[in-house]
């Protein structure tokens, strides 16, 4: 089930898409007009389309596409024997082969054209987002080492692709700057040490988790006798990363949990995995992505 934030935040997204695409400021300025080119068709004319896609890939969009059609309805006046049927054939988080039609579409045909290429907007980016995300967890299969996500997302889609890595199999890191620390170097230098930094977060906000990104051994020893709850290991070898777990061990009895990031490929992935760190991150997920190919065929 989605959470009442995320099914705030597609409502919102998919009112600004189809406001942009439409030419207007608000929903409530859309006409059967707005979509010049639909208006050549007979206003009441019927249709009937399925959406299929060119690749394989994991499924992740349904609700956003429902809200394209459900807003569209809303905003034309939609008669009852006008309104759009949705008729879906997979889930979010599904993985489908090539040429597998994933939704059909049958209603007013004007409607069906103008929402087209918003919903397959929505649905093409993040099921992108949620194929390579399995892709990287597919790799990590055979270690203990979890996938997270990072805040490198499309500006205006955090929510979404949060949600899309967690189709894919992935583990949602911090939504933002509100709900976890993530004490970097310009934090550590402004505040006068790792140390200060972390007994000043526990005093502001002493229910979050205190995250500190070390970029050396001492720095990361630092860290461990602070207390941090996690510690990002940013650039380090794997040399280096097998004597920052063993090091952790040593000086938090597991209480503290490791994340490796930085310049993280899909081949160097396992190499990394295999130290027996807890996390790695990769930005690569959200913002290094391949739109899925989807069309929309009229019956």
């Amino acid at each position: 089930m989605l959470s009442a934030q995320l099914t705030h935040d597609i409502s919102h997204s998919v009112s600004n898409a189809l406001c942009e695409d439409l030419g207007v400021s608000t929903l409530h300025d859309i006409s059967s007009s707005s979509d010049i080119t639909a208006e050549l068709i007979p206003r009441h004319e019927k249709a009937v389309a399925n959406i299929i896609t060119r690749e394989d890939c994991v499924i992740c969009g349904v609700e956003w596409v429902n809200q394209v059609f459900k807003l569209l309805d809303e905003a034309l006046n939609s008669a009852e024997t006008d309104k759009t049927k949705i008729t879906w054939f997979v889930n979010d988080g599904q993985t489908v082969k090539a040429n597998t039609t994933l939704f059909e579409l049958s209603g007013n045909a004007r409607t069906l054209l103008t929402g087209e290429r918003t919903a397959l907007n929505f649905l093409q980016s993040l099921s992108a987002t949620a194929t390579i995300t399995a892709k990287y967890v597919e790799q990590l299969a055979t270690t203990q080492t979890k996938l997270l996500d990072t805040r490198k997302t499309v500006p205006g889609l955090r929510s979404a692709q949060k949600y899309a890595v967690t189709c894919g199999g992935g583990v949602n890191h911090r939504i933002g700057l509100f709900d976890a620390f993530l004490i970097k170097e310009n934090h550590i230098a402004a505040c006068g040490s790792i140390t200060k930094a972390i007994s000043t977060a526990r005093l502001s906000h002493p229910t979050k988790t205190v995250e500190v990104e070390v970029e050396g051994l001492e720095e990361l020893t630092e860290a461990l006798t602070a207390g941090a709850d996690i510690i990002m290991l940013d650039n380090f070898s794997p040399a280096m990363i097998d004597e920052a777990v063993v090091l952790t061990r040593e000086i938090s009895a597991g209480k503290t949990k490791l994340e490796v990031s930085g310049n993280m490929t899909f081949e160097t992935l396992t190499t990394y995995a295999k130290s027996g760190v807890d996390f790695i991150s990769v930005g690569a997920i959200t913002k290094h992505i391949n739109a899925i190919d989807l069309s929309m065929r009229f019956v």
